[in-house]
C-alpha cells in the first residue's frame, strides 16, 4: 500500500470522472481546470502523453487519465465536457485530460480505506486509497506518482 500523501488533517479535493469511475486529486494541488484543446506531439514520448501545451508562457506536458490509469482509451458521452485539469507538484506543473469534472469532496482522513486486492502493484501506482461517496467511492490519487514527478526532498 502507498502511504498517504494527505500530511495534515482532512482535506478538499476535486473529483472528476474517467470512464465509469470517479477519481479525485487534492484541491491543493489543482493549479486549474481548463477546456481541452490543441496540443503538440512529442515524438519518442510515454504512450499516455498526448503532448505539451503552452499555458501563460509555461511548457505543460499533458497526460491522458484513461491511458495513465489503464482503461481503454476510446472516449463515448460528452465531449464537451472534457477537461484539463491542471496539477502542481512542488515547481511541476501537469495536465490531465479528464472526462468530466466532478464536485469538491470533502474527505474525512480517517475515513480513507487502501485500494482494493487484486490489482496490479506497481511502484508508481497512482491510486493511494478510495473514499466513500455518494454509495459508491471514490479513488484518491496520489498527484506525484500519477505525474511520474521525482520524490521531493526535504529541505533541512
Amino acid at each position: 500500500m502507498n502511504p498517504n500523501p494527505i500530511q495534515g488533517a482532512d482535506e478538499r479535493w476535486l473529483s472528476f470522472r474517467l470512464g465509469g469511475q470517479l477519481y479525485a486529486a487534492p484541491l491543493t494541488q489543482v493549479s486549474e481546470v481548463i477546456r481541452d484543446g490543441e496540443l503538440t506531439p512529442v515524438p519518442g514520448a510515454a504512450s499516455d502523453l498526448l503532448g505539451i501545451r503552452h499555458l501563460r508562457g509555461r511548457i505543460v506536458p499533458v497526460l491522458d487519465g484513461r491511458h495513465r490509469l489503464g482503461m481503454p482509451v476510446e472516449r463515448g458521452g460528452d465531449s464537451s465536457q472534457v477537461r484539463l485539469v491542471m496539477l502542481s507538484h512542488g515547481v511541476h506543473l501537469v495536465g490531465l485530460r479528464v472526462d468530466a469534472i466532478g464536485d469538491l469532496i470533502s474527505v474525512v482522513t480517517k475515513d480513507i480505506a487502501p485500494p482494493p486486492p487484486g490489482g496490479v502493484v506497481r511502484m508508481d501506482e497512482p491510486v493511494f486509497g478510495v473514499y466513500p461517496w455518494q454509495g459508491g467511492f471514490v479513488a484518491l490519487l496520489d498527484v506525484r506518482r500519477l505525474c511520474r514527478l521525482p520524490q521531493e526532498q526535504d529541505a533541512a
